[in-house]
Formats: C-alpha cells, structure tokens, sequence
C-alpha cells in the first residue's frame, strides 16, 4: 500500500498470464472511470515463473485491446504483501488455499465473485495450456468481473473514510 492508498492484488499460479491480465485490465477500467487512491498489482502462487515477463500470448491480447502491455516480471506473493493488501483477487480456488498457507487469506476473492454472471466458485481457468482463443476467453472474463471489482475498492474507499 501506498500511503492511503487501497491495494489491490490479483493472483494467479504463474503471474505471466491471468494476474498481469486483471492488473492491466483494472489500471484501465480505473482510469476511464476516474477511481483514484487504488494500486493495482499481482503475483504468483508458484515458484515455476519467478523473474519471467509476461506470456506472450497474454502481451498481445492485451495489446491488441489497448491495454498497457509492458513492464512486468513475474513474483511470488510474499507474506506481507498479503498481511498489507485491502483485496486480494484469486483466479482459482487452488490460489485462495495457497494463499492461506502463508497467511491470513480472509481478504481473498475469486475473481469470478464480481462477475454477477459467472458460477458461483468457478473461477477463470488457466489459458496457458491452449491456444491464443484461451487468453482472449481470460480477458474476457476478467472484463466481466471489473464493474464489480471497482465497485468493492470504491465500497473498501468509503470504509476507510468512515
């Protein structure tokens, strides 16, 4: 966290795909709809990509969306990033359960829980096992649940004031 401003994770196994997708995503519905005082960020569960950029197929479906495409190196969440966070955003089930190995996870989403549309639980499956048509499936599930996510940072917002 940034001085007063909220923090905001989003998680995923490898942070070169799913979590970097969300980030970008949220700096973008953010800034278009004028929400300010929130840093977003991500991370991994895993080891497996520690140092990597993002997965290429992630990098071009964002580009070709207009979304911010650079700067990012894939790390592990660390205990206190997850202690100093206001919301931290899983992809999977499996991420929430990693994430209370190493700490307290009672501020851990699904991302799916802000898509109104989604099953409940489902969470957004890992397009790195696929073709391109996964990563543009993941955006599209990301920006589903945006509204939603915005919506719960401004509600976190008006919480912190009270």
């Amino acid at each position: 966290m940034t001085g007063s401003e909220l923090s905001v994770i989003f998680v995923c196994w490898g942070n070169i795909c799913r979590s970097p997708i969300a980030e970008r995503v949220a700096e973008k519905y953010a800034a278009d709809g004028g929400l300010t005082g929130v840093a977003f960020s991500s991370a991994a569960t895993s080891t497996e990509e520690l140092g990597e950029p993002m997965d290429r197929r992630a990098t071009e479906v964002l580009r070709r969306h207009g979304y911010r495409t650079g700067d990012h190196v894939a790390h592990q969440i660390q205990p206190s990033e997850l202690a100093d966070a206001d919301l931290v955003i899983a992809m999977e089930p499996l991420h929430i359960d990693r994430m209370g190995r190493i700490g307290d996870s009672s501020r851990v989403r699904l991302l799916t829980d802000f898509d109104p549309d989604a099953e409940p639980g489902s969470g957004v499956p890992d397009p790195w096992y696929g073709g391109p048509e996964g990563f543009d499936d993941t955006l599209a599930a990301v920006e589903a649940a945006m509204p939603g996510v915005l919506d719960q940072v401004r509600d976190l917002q008006r919480d912190s004031v009270r």
